[in-house]
């Protein structure tokens, strides 16, 4: 028997932007997107567009082989690895007063003192309200000199969360900006230390506000490429029914 939506066990939330060449904004370096058709129905009977982009282009995940040389690639994951309980740790207000504002021990605290004990191996997502200003100037927020300037974890909060086991073994770190460095960082010292332990990142995600501080889950999605680096990715929340 189909079940109706009211009797669904869970619900989900799309937390991935729509990859739209005309507002994704593209990483310094990484490659151009583009989508162009290549079939159409008037002439071929079908539809079929071409897409050219990298593995981290838009909302994607990223694999430890990105940083990390002999590193586990997107085929070495396993689904375990794709499927961990959510924490959202919400620092939009300092964020918004500060744009290089660093995530710290003391904000995962509070967030624990407020919402209970983070739980073990989970994905822990920094939201810092940088999804509205997808399609800007204002989401690489670059200065004259080129350097971007988004918030993002510090080092001592990533190295907290692996010695409190949060991250445990099939951990991730997630953020509403393109990583969970901050903008200025240039040299990515919680991505090098994240992928280094082997976990995974979740970047350039949206739609935080819809999940609860704890709770509920992230599925990530997305191609699994041979020896791949990450994917552009279908990432989603899945919250009990209410």
């Amino acid at each position: 028997m189909t079940r109706t939506a009211a009797e669904r066990p869970v619900r989900l939330v799309s937390l991935s932007h729509v990859n739209d060449p005309a507002v994704t904004p593209i990483f310094p370096g990484d490659p151009e997107f583009v989508i162009a058709p290549a079939a159409t129905v008037a002439v071929d009977g079908y539809f079929l567009n071409d897409v050219h982009q990298g593995e981290h282009t838009g909302t994607h995940w990223g694999a430890p082989g990105h940083f990390e040389p002999g590193g586990r690639l997107a085929d070495d994951l396993d689904l375990d690895d794709l499927f961990r309980p959510a924490v959202v740790v919400d620092v939009r207000e300092p964020a918004a007063a500060d744009p290089d504002y660093a995530i710290s021990v003391d904000d995962l605290l509070a967030a624990e003192h407020r919402h209970g004990r983070f739980p073990h191996e989970a994905a822990v997502l920094g939201w810092t309200g940088w999804s509205r200003r997808w399609g800007t100037p204002g989401y690489p927020n670059r200065d004259p000199a080129g350097v971007a300037h988004q918030p993002g974890f510090s080092l001592e909060a990533a190295e907290w969360l692996l010695e409190q086991g949060v991250l445990g073994q099939r951990g991730a770190l997630g953020t509403d900006t393109f990583g969970p460095d901050r903008g200025v960082d240039r040299h990515y010292p919680v991505s090098t230390l994240l992928y280094h332990e082997r976990r995974i990142s979740l970047e350039n995600l949206t739609n935080l506000e819809r999940l609860p501080p704890t709770g509920a889950w992230v599925l990530v999605g997305g191609p699994i490429n041979r020896r791949g680096s990450g994917s552009p990715a279908s990432i989603f929340g899945v919250l009990p029914a209410d």
